[in-house]
């Protein structure tokens, strides 16, 4: 009974280790048949080759020189928004001062690329006018429009007017737990109110213009001729609509965003009003100069938004973070437009010349922290999020070149990185089976466990994060057998030393396991340490070799604790192993037992091997010597002592 006791934690702790297994083989397994993964792990561009691009800054000055600071803020960003992807190996680089070289492994997703070929500056403007992104159906209309200098009447086709069944658009509110009344917009939100007309169109009778909501609301600031507005004297603000000037409202009429080419001709200055298409196509805005920059945002993130006691809502929300100098742009922007109506309370965000959102404000947000609420969805939220992240380069930048690199490396290379690695493995199974014997097996069988798991994890990692296995990442894993092969060694060689103290093997294998389960979690934890530092700080292909140190040394941890100590536990109640077989690699004799006999005198030494037999089922030995034929009397009895 107490050695069943003794072996049924062991089998529970592989039965344990097992389930894991299944699980990561089950889940691979099923991402390969159904989830678009595969069951081998993804290459690096070094051993499978990709997709290269040249992106060329586009500079609204032709005589504007770039310079290499900037380039290496660009490729920095650019870096980023490619690994927001997953650990996927791309190298980004500067080429002749002036161009930025992006290679990305394998065959890119679309949004790789999109995030790659948009590569634009990140913008907040003011909204000025909103209207639908493409001709609508007509309707005839007749009646009379009022002006900024008097009425006239005429009879036209007007456009329809987006509806109140429009979605609403998004929220900015303070970056705080929701209250009752947060996560919403107000019933003035609900429609998009009436933007500009094209030329060829009157309003409906009783109608406005914003040229003559302009007029009617700042005098003197605007005047309306033949549909547009001509600035009398300075816009005050960025959500003046005096910035709609003839020019402006020509440029939003001929706008149609559902052509391919709408905004390709649209000048971005940062000190002009802006036409520009949304994400979606559905809409077009005219835009105030940019009043804060991407540059101004020093952090975002996505996910769902905190109630008043702590918990999470079903409210997803985009939070944002802004540094120093954005905060106090961004509250005096939020300041002004909780005081205006319409469109004119969007405050919109502008990447590569398309609004990506235009919340509405409902809280002057001086802190600097913000919240965009709306309906968004988790995947909607983090694409914004990431976009605002990592959009704020200091120059756009146009696709110049696309096209297919063939590896650098090739199927030799890694050939010969494998079979250096099976030559490092080999040459372990040889030290464990010479200075173990057959104890070495378990070095062996535990090496097979951990080459499974690795092998299984890093094709789950493929599916799940995008991770790619470059020529340093095959390095990564070569070295780990090492890393693995020391936490046996420590193990073995701290039983081996408690057998040496005279402790029978099942007490040896517990004594020797706590003195080495520290020992082995400090070495892994200086591995895992040095792997998280070089990820953090290096660059290129050294944070693929620095990854898979990583995930090994977490491994070898996982194989020690589920594996090698309960399989040394369990062979140490074998006749084999815990009898001191001469080939198990614990023979008392060979490592040389101190034994201690107690009786008419004491001896201290190797034990004789035909006066005592090793027991594997007590903490102590008994021993007894075989009765001399000289001599009548009981032999006294010895006993097997270990040290304290």
């Amino acid at each position: 009974m107490a050695s069943d006791a003794r072996t049924r934690n062991p089998r529970r702790v592989l039965l344990a280790l097992i389930i894991i297994l299944v699980l990561l083989c089950g889940g691979t397994a099923a991402a390969a048949k159904w989830g678009g993964g595969q069951l081998t792990p993804k290459l690096g561009l070094d051993l499978e080759g990709g997709t290269e691009m040249v992106l060329e800054p586009v500079l609204a000055d032709p005589n504007q020189q770039v310079n290499q600071g900037q380039l290496d803020k660009a490729r920095d960003i650019i870096q980023q928004r490619v690994d927001a992807f997953g650990v996927s190996e791309a190298e980004v680089a500067t080429q002749g001062g002036r161009n930025i070289v992006v290679d990305i492994p394998g065959t890119p997703t679309t949004a790789q690329l999109d995030a790659v070929r948009k590569p634009s500056q990140l913008r907040f403007r003011a909204v000025l006018a909103i209207d639908y992104g493409s001709p609508q159906a007509a309707s005839t209309a007749t009646g009379t429009a009022t002006t900024g200098t008097g009425t006239a009447s005429k009879t036209a086709t007007a456009t329809a007017k987006p509806s109140t069944a429009t979605t609403p658009p998004p929220v900015f509110t303070p970056n705080a737990p929701a209250t009752a009344n947060q996560g919403g917009t107000t019933s003035a939100n609900g429609a998009i109110p009436q933007a500009l007309l094209q030329d060829t169109t009157t309003p409906s009778a009783g109608a406005t213009t914003p040229a003559a909501k302009a007029a009617t609301a700042t005098p003197g600031a605007a005047t309306a001729t033949t549909g547009a507005a001509t600035p009398t004297v300075k816009p005050t603000s960025a959500s003046d609509l005096a910035w709609i000037t003839a020019d402006v409202q020509k440029q939003f009429t001929a706008l149609d965003c559902s052509k391919p080419e709408a905004v390709s001709t649209v000048v971005d200055d940062p000190a002009k009003p802006l036409v520009a298409c949304s994400q979606d196509k559905a809409l077009k805005y005219v835009l105030g100069p940019v009043e804060v920059d991407g540059t101004d945002i020093s952090d975002a993130t996505s996910g769902y938004q905190t109630g008043p006691t702590g918990q999470p809502t079903s409210i997803v929300e985009v939070a944002l973070t802004f540094t120093s100098d954005g905060s106090k742009k961004f509250g005096d922007v939020t300041t002004r437009l909780l005081g205006l109506k319409g469109v004119q309370n969007q405050f919109a965000i502008v990447l590569d010349k398309t609004v990506i959102s235009a919340p509405t404000t409902n809280a002057a947000i001086t802190n600097g922290k913000a919240s965009i609420t709306g309906s968004f969805t988790i995947e909607s939220a983090r694409s914004l999020a990431s976009q605002l992240k990592f959009g704020a380069l200091p120059m756009s930048f146009a696709l110049q070149t696309q096209e297919d690199v063939s590896p650098t490396l090739g199927q030799e290379q890694l050939t010969l990185g494998l079979l250096a690695g099976l030559i490092g493995l080999l040459l372990v199974v040889v030290y464990s089976l010479v200075q173990y014997r057959l104890l070495g097996l378990v070095t062996i069988a535990s090496l097979v466990v951990a080459g499974g798991i690795t092998y299984v994890m890093l094709t789950f990692l493929g599916w799940s994060y995008n991770f790619r296995l470059t020529l340093a990442g095959v390095t990564g894993v070569i070295v780990s057998i090492g890393v693995t092969a020391d936490s046996f060694i420590v193990y073995f060689e701290r039983v081996r030393d408690e057998v040496r103290d005279g402790r029978p093997l099942v007490a040896a294998v517990e004594a020797g396991w706590k003195r080495a389960r520290r020992t082995i979690l400090a070495a892994d934890a200086v591995n895992f340490l040095a792997a998280g530092v070089l990820y953090f700080l290096a660059a290129s292909n050294v944070r693929g070799f620095a990854f898979t140190l990583g995930i090994t040394t977490l491994i070898d941890l996982v194989v020690v604790v589920f594996f090698t100590h309960p399989v040394v536990a369990l062979i140490a109640h074998t006749e084999f192993f815990g009898g001191g077989h001469r080939w198990s690699g614990l023979d008392p004799e060979r490592l040389g037992a101190k034994i201690r006999y107690v009786g008419r005198g004491q001896f201290a030494g190797p034990k004789p091997a035909s006066v005592m037999a090793w027991s594997s089922t007590s903490t102590s030995s008994t021993v007894r010597p075989r009765p001399s034929s000289a001599s009548s009397t009981t032999p006294s009895r010895p006993v097997a002592e270990g040290k304290a």
